[in-house]
């Protein structure tokens, strides 16, 4: 009988120890059931359905996965700035010289509930980690989601073992003190699994505070602005602040014992040789090899620590036919002219202005193929240009293909090929 099945279950002596030693280990155990539904009884139960999966005790961190959690997590996460250097991921000739591959989990697309059961069978599908989006809104009609990043997170961060990441923009929607709060949050609970990019944002999300939207150097400047501010109060410190926003003796209470890194998200050369004073790492997107490698290259010239992260948009389907009308009816704002990307303000304006029937467009902006042999060859270019992990999108609405062929040897073929 399992300790579900039994009313007189008695918390196994090895979890209570464990939870002593590793107060963090609790929410991880607690995490595989409602949580309207916790007690000890249950906590054994968490504790016997992840007896295959964890060994308590050993390793590191006192809580070891079979699976790699506490590999990747020694592999990847980037210590904050002012800690110990980053020497990168690679090491010629270990497992460490194995690219990191992510999953990126699009909330535009999907319901939180339906987008947390794709996550997780991306990890049970090989996935090293993930990524995910904050968006309030979509960028068109046809994806039509946009659940709130920072509750999804801390359900998916309790229901996996892998690191995850998302890219968030401070400073107007959000208030620094806001984000240094919920990022402080998962941090403490999750430790060294979870990392934050941070970008100047689009006026898709942002223009509903009222607030006029600023160009770009005055977002830039907010942004910086606003990283220092986080990272003071992740520190423990008392914070005021005069300047893009205002901050009046603010403290964080509720604090890790890492600060998670705050990478930076850049779309651009200019914006990632920029970021190389502040970041933790950069996040870029984009299958260009020429493009993209311009981008890692002017972070890493410009004095830039922590990996290099590419998030990939990926149609991959029977036929090419196939994969390119998903992607114009799921990623058609792809096609739009990228100058306007982040001053639309409203779904329906980037619809106006998409255009699903321009190929080019959409295989500029997505990887498009039918040949799973293709996709690898292609996505192990970009690390060949210097990524050091990449996120891929699959940007069909039903994620269960993807995954599949990712279970199935599309991973193994990405890391043979990089």
């Amino acid at each position: 009988m399992t300790p579900a099945a039994s009313q007189d279950v008695v918390v196994p002596p090895r979890v209570t120890d464990l939870v002593a030693r590793r107060p963090d280990c609790e929410p991880l155990l607690r995490g595989v059931i409602p949580l309207a539904r916790l007690d000890d009884r249950l906590l054994a139960e968490a504790a016997h359905r992840y007896e295959t999966r964890f060994d308590a005790g050993q390793g590191t961190g006192g809580l070891r996965d079979a699976g790699g959690c506490e590999e990747r997590r020694r592999r990847y996460h980037a210590p904050p700035r002012g800690a110990t250097a980053w020497a990168g991921p690679h090491s010629p000739g270990t497992l460490e010289d194995m690219v990191f591959l992510g999953y990126h989990a699009s909330h535009e697309q999907l319901p939180p509930s339906t987008l947390l059961a794709a996550v997780q069978e991306a990890e049970r599908a090989g996935f090293d980690g993930a990524m995910c989006s904050d968006h309030l809104a979509p960028w068109g009609l046809a994806q039509g989601e946009s659940g709130f990043a920072w509750s999804w997170l801390g359900a998916a961060l309790a229901t996996t073992s892998f690191p995850m990441g998302m890219v968030s923009a401070p400073g107007q929607r959000y208030h620094p003190v806001i984000a240094a709060q919920a990022l402080a949050t998962l941090a403490e609970m999750f430790e060294g699994r979870f990392w934050c990019a941070l970008g100047s944002g689009e006026a898709l999300n942002e223009h509903v505070t009222g607030d006029a939207w600023p160009a770009k150097p005055e977002r830039q400047d907010r942004l910086v602005q606003a990283a220092d501010v986080m990272r003071r109060l992740i520190a423990g410190e008392r914070v005021t602040h005069d300047g893009a926003f205002q901050v009046h003796e603010a403290r964080v209470w509720s604090r890790p014992l890492s600060p998670a890194p705050l990478r930076a998200a850049a779309a651009s050369a200019e914006t990632a040789a920029w970021a190389a004073s502040w970041a933790d790492g950069v996040v870029t997107v984009g299958h260009d090899v020429e493009t993209v490698g311009k981008i890692l290259s002017a972070y890493r010239d410009a004095g830039g620590t922590g990996p290099c992260a590419v998030q990939v948009h990926v149609s991959l389907a029977d036929s090419h036919a196939e994969a390119l009308r998903t992607a114009g009816d799921q990623w058609r704002q792809a096609t739009v002219d990228p100058a306007l990307m982040w001053e639309l303000m409203q779904p329906e304006d980037f619809d106006r202005l998409a255009d699903p029937g321009d190929t080019e467009a959409l295989e500029r902006g997505i990887l498009i193929s039918a040949d799973e042999r293709d996709v690898a060859e292609r996505l192990g270019a970009l690390v060949d240009a210097g990524a050091d992990e990449l996120f891929l999108h699959p940007v069909a609405k039903d994620q269960s293909s993807f995954l599949g062929r990712a279970r199935d040897g599309l991973l193994d073929a990405i890391r043979e090929r990089a």
